[in-house]
C-alpha cells in the first residue's frame, strides 16, 4: 500500500509516470526502506495508465461489494430486540445515577464552561 501511495503522490506532484529512483526518493523522505521486488511490481502495474482511469475502474469494484458491516448490525439488533424490553427498567435507573454524577463533576469547574 505504501508503494501505491508513493506512486500517487508523485503523479498528483505532475510527475506522470513516476519510476523506481521517483518512489524511493519519497518513501525515504518518512523513513521506510524499499522492498525492490514490491516497488517494481506497483510500477509495472500502474505505468503507462491513466490513474484517473484506475481509480474509477476501483471504485465501481468496491460498489458492487456488499457491506459485511450491514449485515452483522442488522442481525444482532434483531436477536437482541427481545432482550432489550427487559433491560429497559435497569436502564432507566443507571441513566438516573449518571445524571446524579454529571451534576456532581459539574461543580469541579466552578462554573465556568468551554463553550459559556
Amino acid at each position: 500500500m505504501r508503494y501505491v501511495a508513493a506512486y500517487l503522490l508523485a503523479v498528483l506532484g505532475g510527475n506522470d509516470s513516476p519510476n523506481s529512483k521517483d518512489l524511493k526518493k519519497i518513501l525515504d523522505s518518512v523513513g521506510i526502506e524499499t522492498d525492490e521486488e514490491r516497488l517494481k511490481k506497483v510500477i509495472s502495474e500502474l505505468s503507462g495508465k491513466n490513474i484517473e482511469d484506475v481509480i474509477a475502474q476501483g471504485s465501481s469494484k468496491l460498489a458492487s461489494m456488499p457491506a459485511g458491516g450491514a449485515v452483522a448490525v442488522a442481525a444482532s439488533a434483531g436477536s437482541a430486540a427481545p432482550a432489550a424490553g427487559s433491560a429497559a427498567p435497569a436502564a432507566a435507573e443507571e441513566k438516573k445515577e449518571e445524571k446524579k454524577e454529571e451534576s456532581e463533576e459539574s461543580d469541579d469547574d466552578m462554573g465556568f464552561g468551554l463553550f459559556d
